[in-house]
């Protein structure tokens, strides 16, 4: 049985209960029809099946851990299913989930244009017939990536071309109503030049033009990365782990 402090319905009751976070702003898209508690510092959610992790909460981890573990003892988690918890430590997860994978990442945004970057103006929008130079790309730079041409998820692409080549590339994911950026890429032999902050900010700056903020999602451990985000200005920082059941 879920025990909560109040239940909610609906994205709109959701926002306003995490204070429109722009986490909570980007995973539950409009016309979505949440369940959701509020629950001991806890705002939590389940989203109807479909592409995507189902379930999400911002706040702390222990009732998170308990909500969505209750969850699925009662058969609305399922194996396959994601869920995007707060970070929380794996010998916790691992005694209340059966795992197939954890990812630990942070969900950065920013609310203002970036500052500029040398060769930024070379970031343009791709197109259709740029799809096949992305997938070779890809294969070679990032071939771990879930976001590749024809991805429904994938609102735009922007690249930056090295005469017919293109040298680095970028998805537009954006959802709901935040901007999202992901599949960030330089190809090996243009790295450490200057590109893959060229490419962010111009992506950023595209996208701050349409949302009022901007956001992406990187692994923990990439350090560097981590540090190009920060200093291009996104600040704003929500610790994960996602969980995949076993």
């Amino acid at each position: 049985m879920i025990i909560a402090d109040q239940e909610l319905v609906g994205r709109a009751a959701l926002l306003a209960a995490t204070g429109h976070h722009p986490f909570a702003r980007h995973v539950i898209r409009p016309g979505a029809r949440p369940r959701g508690w509020r629950r001991e510092g806890l705002v939590a959610w389940l989203l109807a099946s479909g592409t995507g992790p189902v379930g999400g909460a911002i706040g702390a981890c222990a009732p998170a851990v308990d909500l969505f573990a209750a969850l699925a003892t009662e058969g609305a988690l399922h194996r396959g299913h994601w869920v995007q918890l707060p970070r929380t430590d794996p010998e916790t997860l691992a005694g209340r989930f059966t795992i197939a994978r954890l990812d630990e990442w942070d969900f950065l945004w920013t609310d203002a244009p970036p500052p500029p970057q040398a060769d930024e103006e070379r970031v343009v929008r791709l197109t259709a017939a740029d799809h096949p130079a992305l997938a070779a790309l890809i294969d070679e730079a990032f071939p771990s990536t879930t976001s590749r041409p024809g991805d429904p998820g994938v609102v735009d692409w922007y690249g930056i071309r090295d005469g017919d080549r293109i040298v680095a590339c970028g998805a537009d994911r954006s959802r709901g109503d935040i901007g999202f950026l992901a599949g960030l890429t330089v190809a090996p032999h243009r790295r450490g030049r200057g590109l893959g902050a060229a490419l962010t900010a111009g992506m950023t700056r595209a996208l701050a033009a349409r949302y009022d903020r901007v956001a992406l999602g990187v692994y923990t451990h990439n350090v560097g990365a981590v540090r190009l985000y920060r200093r291009l200005g996104f600040t704003g920082t929500l610790a994960r782990s996602s969980v995949q059941l076993g």
